[in-house]
C-alpha cells in the first residue's frame, strides 16, 4: 500500500499543476514537487486517467482480510481519495457533473434535497423572534448591524477568541509543543476565512475584511481554522499518520477531496464541543462583546437568533445545486439567499463567486457538520461526558475516515427531521 500512497501523491501534486488551488497543503519531499514537468498542452487526460484507474486496480485488488483493522480503515480512505482524483481529473478534461453527482464522486456524500416549504417554517420562527416590521431579511440585517466588529478592533477579538479556543482544546487533546500558526488580514477572497496549513505543525490563517464581521464569527472562526478545526486536523494528520505511521497519502491534502468534508465537519462541530452554549453566552458577555464595544446585556438576545437562523443552513446547498444544475440564474441565487438564507444583496453575490469557484463543496459544511455529530453522539452522550466527547472527536481527527463510513456507522439519515426527504 505504500507504493500506491506514494504514487497517489505524486498524481496529486501534478494534477495541481493545472488547478492551482487543488493542492490545498503539502509537505512531503521537496523534490517531488520540483522534479514536476511544465504543464502540458493540451491537458494529459489519457495518461493521468490510466495512472489513477491503474492505482485504483492496485489498492483493489489487495486483500483485506489480511490487514489490521486500522489498515483497513486506511484502504478504505485512500480508495476514496483516488475516487475524487479520478473525478477532478475528468472535470478538467471538460466533464460537467450534476452537483449530486460531483458532490459524490469528490466528497463521498450526497446533501439531503429540501423544498421551500421547510425552510418557509423555519422563516416563521424566525420572524416571530425579530423585532421590527417589513421584510424579514430586511429585519435580520437590520439586527444584525448592531453586531458588527469594528475593523479597528477586529484583530484583538478574534486573538482574544483564539486564545481561549486554543486553551480549551488543550486541555483535552495533547498537541506537539511546537504547533503554531499566524494570522493575516486579506481582501478580494470568495472565501471568509482559510487555514493555509505549511506542514511542521504550522498554519497561516487568513481573513477576508471584504464584507463586515460579526461578532459571532470571531468563535465561529477561531475554532474552524484553529482550535480544534483546520490547524489541529492538519496537525494530527501530519504528526501522527505521515510522520508517526510513515503514510505518505497524509502528506498531501488535496482540496476537492472526501478528506475536505472531514474537515470542515469537524471544524463545525468542533465548535460546540469547545464553547457549550451557556459557557459561550458567558465569555462573549463578559469577553468579546466589551473588546468588540458592542452592548453585553443583548449576548443571550443575540445568539437566540443567531442559533434559529444557523436553520437555513441547508438554503445555500439548495441554492448551489440550482445553479450548477441550471435550473437558477444570477438572479434567482441572490432572490434565493436573500430570502432563505437573509443573506444581504451583497453577501449573495459572494456567495455566487464561491459556488463557481467550488462547486458542491459548500456541502461540507453543513452536511459535514451534521455526519461528524451524528457519528460523535452515536458513541457518547455529550452533555455527560465532555472528556469522552473529545476522545471520539480527536479520534476522527486523527485517523483514516471516510464520509460514507461515519454515515454507516450511524442512524444518520433518521437523525434530524431536514434529513428526511
Amino acid at each position: 500500500m505504500n507504493k500506491i500512497a506514494e504514487a497517489y501523491v505524486k498524481l496529486v501534486l501534478e494534477i495541481g499543476l493545472y488547478d492551482e488551488d487543488y493542492v490545498d497543503a503539502y509537505y512531503g519531499p521537496k523534490e517531488w514537487r520540483t522534479k514536476l514537468a511544465e504543464k502540458q498542452e493540451p491537458f494529459p487526460f489519457d495518461q493521468l486517467n490510466s495512472r489513477v484507474v491503474e492505482l485504483i486496480d492496485q489498492l483493489n485488488s489487495l486483500k483485506s482480510d489480511s490487514l489490521e483493522s486500522f489498515e483497513k480503515q486506511r484502504q478504505a480512505a485512500l480508495g476514496k481519495q483516488l475516487k475524487a482524483v479520478q473525478a477532478k481529473i475528468e472535470m478538467l478534461s471538460g466533464r460537467k457533473f450534476s452537483f449530486d453527482e460531483e458532490s459524490e464522486r469528490l466528497y463521498d456524500a450526497v446533501a439531503p434535497i429540501n423544498n421551500e416549504t421547510y425552510f418557509k417554517k423555519l422563516l416563521t420562527k424566525i420572524e416571530d423572534a425579530l423585532p421590527g416590521n417589513g421584510p424579514i431579511a430586511d429585519r435580520f440585517n437590520r439586527f444584525n448591524e448592531n453586531f458588527i466588529i469594528p475593523k479597528d478592533k477586529l484583530d484583538s477579538v478574534f486573538k482574544a477568541a483564539i486564545k481561549e479556543c486554543s486553551r480549551r482544546t488543550h486541555q483535552h487533546m495533547t498537541l506537539p509543543e511546537h504547533e503554531s500558526f499566524t494570522v493575516a488580514y486579506v481582501t478580494n477572497k470568495v472565501w471568509t476565512a482559510y487555514n493555509w496549513y505549511k506542514g511542521n505543525s504550522h498554519s497561516l490563517i487568513e481573513l477576508n475584511t471584504d464584507l463586515p464581521s460579526y461578532i459571532d464569527r470571531a468563535i465561529d472562526l477561531a475554532a474552524h481554522e484553529g482550535y480544534p478545526g483546520h490547524h489541529v486536523y492538519n496537525v494530527l494528520l501530519e504528526n501522527k499518520l505521515f510522520l508517526g505511521l510513515g503514510w505518505m497519502e497524509y502528506s498531501v491534502y488535496p482540496l476537492f477531496s472526501p478528506q475536505s468534508l472531514i474537515a470542515e465537519g469537524t471544524a463545525n462541530y468542533g465548535i460546540k464541543i469547545t464553547f457549550p452554549e451557556n459557557e459561550r453566552h458567558c465569555f462573549e458577555k463578559e469577553v468579546l462583546f466589551p473588546l468588540a464595544g458592542l452592548d453585553a446585556e443583548q449576548v443571550k438576545r443575540y445568539y437566540e437568533i443567531i442559533s434559529l437562523k444557523h436553520g437555513l443552513d441547508y438554503a445555500t446547498n439548495e441554492a448551489a445545486r440550482n445553479y450548477q444544475d441550471g435550473r437558477f440564474s444570477n438572479d434567482d441565487v441572490v432572490e434565493w439567499l436573500v430570502l432563505y438564507t437573509l443573506a444581504t444583496p451583497e453577501r449573495a453575490k459572494k456567495m455566487i463567486s464561491f459556488f463557481e469557484y467550488a462547486g458542491s463543496y459548500v456541502i461540507n459544511y453543513n452536511l459535514g457538520e451534521d455526519i461528524v455529530k451524528a457519528y460523535v453522539e452515536s458513541k457518547v452522550n455529550i452533555a455527560e461526558d465532555r472528556q469522552k466527547t473529545w476522545k471520539v472527536f480527536a479520534n476522527i481527527l486523527s485517523t483514516p475516515q471516510t464520509p460514507s463510513a461515519l454515515i454507516k456507522a450511524t442512524k444518520f439519515r433518521s437523525c434530524e427531521p431536514r434529513f428526511l426527504r
